[in-house]
């Protein structure tokens, strides 16, 4: 099969391509516009692959992907391409509209046209806004409170309404907090472990107790490839990890793994409007034959070594545009922790 995955040299989007070649007869067709988090150093060991080839290219350009998925006969789609950072939305709202809202109006549209059997939107839990209690359901009402988890909302009722008004074979995956290798080292977990293989601050937001549902990214590939293969068009999937814990406790874990000293971490001012927690109900997924396979424990320490290890990869990028990011975004916040 012939498959565009937008994105495809992010995070999870590189892990996606390594799994699609992997056994099979997949031709892989990677378009990223590699910005900021894009990098084909995730993609070294499949690079010279006789089924993948690279094209550099914005989901939002229509010449682009209408060449892309004619040249290619591509006749799958899979959008892992988005801007997803908290932080960066509350920053720069207008690249998170312009990518996950336009560019997914732009990939849907020249898909349809191109007469695509299947198109997948990988989407996240954060579109059912802070869950008090209980677990999110696909039929849920969405409630994103963040610019982030509104721009992923947006893009999901686009393809939602692709199925209603042209029956074109959409799915949707929501996957719940993800992490493993070459994780862009802004989020959570590679933030905190290159910050303590440095002796650096752990900065916690708030009181620590924000509760996330970790999904291992090779879980996560899993369940996304599982949808697209057996999934129903028309519906929305969620993919969660089943290990939800306390910020606080995966920071200690964290430092527990490298051996480092717990006052490392720094509690800080919260950011606005901070989900106090999510948790996904995954039924729907299980009853297709999918189910998480990696315990967190051994997931996260498999991962912080990861990065103990390819220090080359992140200290490329925290010595570049990403210290300049970081310093502003935390500088604040640090010189006010107790």
């Amino acid at each position: 099969m012939r498959i565009l995955v937008t994105g495809g040299a992010g995070f999870i989007g590189s892990h996606l391509v390594r799994r699609l070649l992997t056994g099979g007869d997949n031709f892989v067709v990677n378009l990223d516009a590699l910005r900021y988090s894009g990098n084909l150093e995730n993609l070294t060991d499949v690079a010279g692959h006789s089924r993948y080839t690279f094209v550099l290219g914005d989901i939002c350009d229509a010449t682009t992907v209408e060449k892309v998925l004619k040249e290619h006969g591509v006749k799958v789609v899979i959008n892992c391409a988005a801007e997803t950072h908290v932080d960066r939305s509350i920053l720069d709202p207008n690249s998170f509209a312009r990518t996950d809202v336009v560019g997914t109006a732009v990939l849907l549209e020249e898909a349809r046209k191109a007469g695509v059997a299947r198109f997948l939107q990988v989407s996240t839990d954060e579109v059912y806004g802070s869950v008090e209690t209980g677990w999110s359901k696909e039929g849920d009402p969405l409630a994103p409170r963040s610019p982030y988890s509104a721009s992923k909302a947006g893009g999901d009722l686009l393809v939602r309404s692709y199925w209603t008004t042209y029956r074109f074979p959409v799915l949707i995956t929501r996957g719940s907090n993800t992490y493993g290798p070459n994780q862009y080292p802004e989020k959570f977990i590679p933030l905190f472990a290159t910050n303590a293989i440095d002796d650096q601050p752990l900065p916690l937001y708030g009181d620590g107790r924000h509760r996330r549902d970790w999904l291992s990214v090779f879980d996560h590939c899993r369940g996304i490839e599982h949808v697209l293969f057996h999934g129903e068009p028309g519906c929305v999937y969620n993919i969660g990890g089943g290990n939800e814990r306390e910020n606080i406790a995966v920071a200690e874990l964290i430092l527990k793994i490298l051996g480092k000293p717990m006052n490392l971490i720094r509690l800080v001012q919260d950011r606005p409007g901070h989900d106090r927690r999510y948790a996904l109900d995954c039924a729907r997924l299980q009853a297709l034959g999918w189910a998480p396979t990696v315990l967190f424990e051994d997931g996260l320490k498999e991962t912080v070594e990861w990065y103990r290890t390819n220090q080359t990869w992140w200290r490329k990028i925290t010595s570049g545009e990403f210290r300049t990011y970081y310093e502003r975004l935390y500088r604040q916040r640090l010189q006010g922790a107790g």
